[in-house]
């Protein structure tokens, strides 16, 4: 058995074929957002094994651009982790911690703008890796798109929510609805139901960093 194959079926649910790597990277990418959303820390190392099975998986149904956005994953997981595990010294005061806050609203709209520009480039790219890198890419990119905005938008949504920003939810939603759309047209099933739980787990993480910041008022 070779776990790392989409052709290694673990089980069969509903006629649909679920392999070891999809199940699990789903598995795994589902607890992240869970613990993600509480602001947990243990979200970056789970995070670090989702985006490793998940990059396997991607490359095998030519969805590149999402395969490299795991790269990027990799490093911004070690980077959180150790973020929220080293507080700035002034941060160890509880009234100096590192809070969720909302940006200015002229920077949230700079960044849309630098995305749909960044999903425009990268999709241009994309769209032509199987004619520059035919040895390492014997298909064409599918999609490439609609999985750029996926890669560009994930990118800029996880510095924000490094820094706790609440608009990270605001974007992780609309990302969400696009990667649902996308992974049922490709027909990763189970990836498709994972993202449709991580817009509901979003609008409860929306929610629940707005119920942290207005709770700050109330211990001032």
């Amino acid at each position: 058995m070779d776990f790392f194959n989409t052709h290694s079926i673990f089980f069969t649910v509903l006629g649909y074929p679920m392999s070891y790597l999809e199940f699990f990277a789903v598995v795994t990418g589902v607890l992240s957002v869970i613990l993600s959303a509480k602001a947990s820390i243990w979200s970056w190392p789970v995070g670090i094994v989702n985006v490793f099975l998940s990059a396997f998986f991607y490359y095998q149904i030519q969805l590149y651009p999402d395969m490299f956005l795991m790269a990027f994953f990799f490093v911004t997981n070690i980077l959180g982790w150790w973020r929220w595990a080293n507080p700035k010294p002034e941060e160890e005061d509880k009234r100096k911690e590192l809070k969720v806050s909302f940006m200015p609203r002229k920077q949230f709209y700079t960044w849309l703008l630098i995305g749909i520009a960044g999903t425009i480039l990268i999709g241009a790219l994309a769209s032509q890796l199987h004619n520059w890198f035919p040895m390492l890419f014997n298909l064409p990119s599918a999609y490439p798109f609609v999985d750029s905005f996926i890669l560009v938008m994930s990118v800029i949504t996880t510095f924000l929510m490094i820094q706790k920003r609440i608009e990270c939810w605001i974007i992780w939603l609309m990302i969400d609805i696009v990667a649902t759309y996308l992974y049922f047209l490709k027909g990763a099933m189970f990836f498709g139901v994972e993202y449709i739980v991580f817009t509901i787990i979003a609008a409860f993480a929306l929610w629940n960093w707005m119920k942290e910041y207005k709770s700050y008022s109330k211990t001032i």
